[in-house]
């Protein structure tokens, strides 16, 4: 794959950055598995298009800066940065106004080009860390 953006990880986050959700039909299955962490896992388009607009009103920057994708086959891995300002509180982390920076990995099962299944494997202590203003969650 000579551009990482063509990709179906890509494009299915830079379309979730943009609030884009209604492009996910093009890209994930009807009933996609998303095993996301802080209790986001979905089990259908629909759920997972509810989960983007909770997190973009909550975090009305995040941003997913795509570093690297790995295709084989039917699976794509992404390794991405993900920033933006926790504004409200969402996942269970308090909306404090501050900006968080944490890494995670994307990794999509595709059938028929579409996301089937997907793991989100993301450093949520980091994210917990910088939202909560330092280590031992003080200002």
């Amino acid at each position: 794959m000579a551009d990482a953006r063509e990709t179906v990880v890509f494009r299915w986050l830079a379309a979730g950055d943009a609030g884009d959700v209604d492009v996910f039909d093009e890209l994930l299955h009807p009933e996609v598995v998303v095993h996301a962490p802080r209790g986001l896992p979905t089990t259908s388009v629909e759920a997972e298009k509810a989960v983007w607009k909770d997190a973009l009103t909550a975090i009305p920057d995040l941003r997913h800066a795509v570093q690297e994708v790995i295709v084989d086959g039917h699976v794509e891995m992404a390794r991405v940065v993900v920033t933006g300002t926790m504004t409200a509180g969402f996942a269970g982390v308090e909306g404090t106004g501050r900006h968080f920076r944490i890494d995670q990995a994307v990794i999509t099962h595709l059938r028929g080009g579409k996301v089937a299944e997907a793991w989100e494997i993301a450093d949520i202590a980091a994210l917990q860390e910088q939202i909560a203003g330092g280590p031992t969650g003080g200002p």
